[in-house]
């Protein structure tokens, strides 16, 4: 495995050949094994991980079990997605199938911005636990720092973005919350045994920092968007500094945006000549040079994939190791482009303007 951008604490504990006190069951061999990635608490998180958005609920078991029996750990779920009980379907049937125990399992789910007020987390982390059929979370992340006024569950879940979507000009509803609320609630969780660890997603340098310098309990990963077109040099060191794992989500860029009309088909990462100029040199597909560039980077992708050939393919990516000059070729491909970016598509799909981004 190339060592281009690990964190520091990552490669100390694969030379000491020694995991750390506090890791859970079956920690012992993790060092040895190029798909986990070591964590700030001592976990290990199985990198690559399956994302689950935009993977309709009716072939979500299916291909959830298709993914285990292939090798994956690691599934990236959110109330949001709507299709948490059909991924907990999945699991339950490759557990019982004999493929996996629970504790071969990476499980992270997310909590969505209509319940960030402090009392309704716990209720929200609850639903999620019930519909994926666990006990436990292996990671809870706040979805996006954008709190939504509250939609009870019998009215409508997952609620999604627009407050009455019956109305005229259906639109959102911001209230004011303090994202250190919803963090010491999320906190609670932990605590309360439901979610092992606790994280965050799409923020900014600024309010990272603001969240560090507040909590009682820190948050183990930060899931944003991070691609070759939007490489965020300056939030992945921050992060590695902070000893806070990235988690890369869209890691093979527009594709699953062009659908939605918040890519151009002259934004796709796959079609790029500079990754296939790489990926033709290792024998390899571009998406496979993507995720090995994530890898080598120390972040976590979780690319979204549905057919078996695709998922193998993602899944194969520690046999082989990017040059230094190779990584620097990507990284200079960078854009800064965002594909999704609630200041963007907000307004555009729903009515409201909810920049997050400078």
């Amino acid at each position: 495995m190339g060592d281009s951008g690990w964190d520091p604490l990552f490669i100390v504990l694969l030379e000491s050949g020694v995991p750390p006190s506090n890791a859970p069951a079956g920690m012992s061999d993790l060092n040895d094994d190029p798909g986990v990635q070591l964590l700030a608490d001592g976990g290990g998180c199985p990198s690559p991980g399956l994302g689950t958005w935009k993977i309709s609920g009716d072939i979500v078991p299916g291909v959830v079990h298709t993914a285990i029996a292939l090798g994956y750990r690691h599934f990236d779920c959110a109330c949001d997605y709507g299709n948490e009980e059909e991924v907990g379907a999945g699991l339950r049937r490759a557990m019982e199938d004999g493929l996996c125990t629970r504790e071969d399992l990476w499980i992270t789910s997310k909590l969505w911005n209509t319940y960030h007020e402090p009392e309704h987390v716990r209720a929200a982390c609850e639903r999620t636990l019930r519909d994926l059929g666990l006990d436990e979370l292996d990671l809870y992340l706040v979805h996006f720092p954008i709190a939504l006024a509250f939609v009870p569950f019998e009215q409508r879940y997952p609620p999604e973005w627009l407050f009455d979507p019956a109305a005229g000009e259906p639109t959102m509803k911001p209230i004011a919350v303090p994202y250190t609320e919803t963090w010491g609630a999320m906190e609670e969780l932990q605590r309360a045994g439901l979610v092992k660890r606790i994280g965050v997603c799409n923020l900014t340098v600024s309010l990272l920092r603001e969240v560090l310098a507040s909590c009682s309990i820190r948050p183990v990963a930060h899931q944003i968007e991070l691609h070759p077109y939007l490489t965020q040099s300056r939030m992945l060191r921050y992060c590695q500094a902070e000893d806070i794992a990235v988690t890369a989500f869209s890691p093979l860029g527009a594709d699953s945006y062009l659908s939605l009309g918040m890519a151009e088909s002259d934004e796709r990462l796959l079609a790029d000549p500079v990754m296939a100029g790489v990926a033709a040199v290792h024998g390899r597909s571009v998406a496979q040079v993507a995720l090995r560039w994530a890898v080598q980077r120390g972040t976590i992708p979780i690319p979204k994939s549905q057919s078996r050939s695709h998922l193998q393919e993602n899944l194969a990516i520690h046999d082989f190791a990017l040059s230094d000059e190779e990584m620097a070729r990507i990284d200079a491909l960078d854009r800064h482009r965002r594909f999704n970016d609630p200041g963007e598509f907000g307004e555009k799909a729903f009515n409201t303007f909810v920049p997050i981004y400078d």
